[in-house]
């Protein structure tokens, strides 16, 4: 039967507009959100499950952001989960609300499993707006 074993949220602006902040260079991943799921009483086959809602204002061009999702705290950690998305002149007018889904089967089990959630952006002047959220389980059998 399958446990539940811990569940965690990170929200960092829950509303529309909530807050402003630039991201502060190109093709370099920015940190928005992280979780920590405790593992103790974990069985065989662990699974996380971590699903989340970025927006982003964009600037006047043509614009790409990447979201990653790593097991750890820096960007170099192992990547779980990488997605582009691209936009063109539909963001000038609304901000872009980036929502996204990642698992990771099997970790390796340590006392505490860090996930960390990035943002690259390919063109400066792009900003995070709100809202922001993060959130992940682990279960297992």
């Amino acid at each position: 039967m399958t446990q539940l074993l811990d569940a965690r949220v990170s929200v960092n602006a829950p509303t529309f507009n909530s807050i402003a902040i630039p991201i502060p260079a190109i093709n370099t991943p920015t940190l928005f959100a992280q979780i920590g799921l405790l593992t103790a009483g974990s069985g065989p086959n662990p699974r996380v499950s971590l699903k989340g809602t970025i927006t982003v204002e964009l600037p006047r061009a043509l614009f790409q952001v990447r979201i990653t999702i790593v097991r750890g705290t820096a960007a170099t950690d192992p990547l779980i989960y990488s997605a582009n998305h691209r936009y063109a002149l539909r963001g000038l007018i609304v901000p872009e609300v980036i929502i996204f889904s990642a698992n990771d089967y099997n970790p390796p089990i340590t006392p505490q499993l860090t996930y960390t959630a990035f943002i690259t952006t390919n063109l400066l002047g792009t900003v995070r707006v709100g809202p922001e959220n993060f959130d992940g389980f682990i279960v297992s059998d």
